[in-house]
């Protein structure tokens, strides 16, 4: 495994720290980082009240990422918004109501359904004016505002480890499977500029990335 969600809970392995069968590499999750990505946008936008929350209810790193946003904007006072999307047609119909809800922002988890419809989700963002953090690189390179997430090169970097460790003898299942350590943060100005916002000085200077 190179970027998996939850392995434990895909019945890839039995543990993290003794996975008991024949996979084993790194996880993409992190601690906190729903909360870190929910703690960067009230960043970017203090007056944020309402935060919608984009996933797949049938995906099982989806759940774990809501329930941690739920308790996050409940200690942050803020009002929580589920829009579910487990198909494309979902997608497009939750999203249509989402607008009579009127979040002052947006966090999407990256799921096979969103990325099917990328650009139509960023399409329908920009022309509503919301702004969205993202957990993928891919979607601010598309015109999405933030992005804050685990570093894929780095996991397929690390992952290497593993082949050479089991290409000389060591059983998957000795191998603790370990979970990501380097993050990225990314910011789009040109969209951030679209949206009206001014991303500070403190802010930019923790990006790993400003796109232009």
């Amino acid at each position: 495994m190179a970027a998996v969600g939850d392995p434990v809970r895909a019945g890839l392995v039995a543990s993290l720290a003794h996975p008991g069968k024949n996979v084993t590499g790194i996880s993409a999750l992190g601690p906190d980082t729903a909360t870190k990505r929910l703690q960067l946008l009230k960043q970017l936008i203090p007056s944020a009240v309402r935060v919608a929350l984009l996933f797949n209810p049938n995906n099982a790193v989806n759940i774990i990422f809501r329930d941690e946003i739920k308790t996050a904007t409940r200690d942050l006072g803020i009002t929580f918004v589920q829009v579910e999307a487990s198909t494309v047609p979902d997608l497009d119909k939750n999203f249509r109501g989402l607008l009579s809800q009127r979040p002052d922002a947006l966090i999407a988890t990256v799921d096979a359904v969103t990325l099917s419809k990328l650009h139509e989700v960023i399409d329908f963002l920009e022309s509503n004016r919301i702004p969205a953090m993202f957990s993928d690189r891919e979607y601010v390179l598309a015109g999405g505002l933030m992005s804050y997430g685990a570093s894929f090169s780095d996991l397929f970097r690390r992952s290497a480890t593993y082949v050479h460790k089991i290409l000389q003898g060591s059983k998957p299942s000795d191998l603790p499977v370990e979970q990501s350590t380097k993050f990225e943060f990314i910011i789009n100005l040109t969209t951030a500029k679209a949206l009206g916002l001014t991303i500070p000085a403190s802010m930019m200077s923790l990006a790993d990335e400003l796109i232009e």
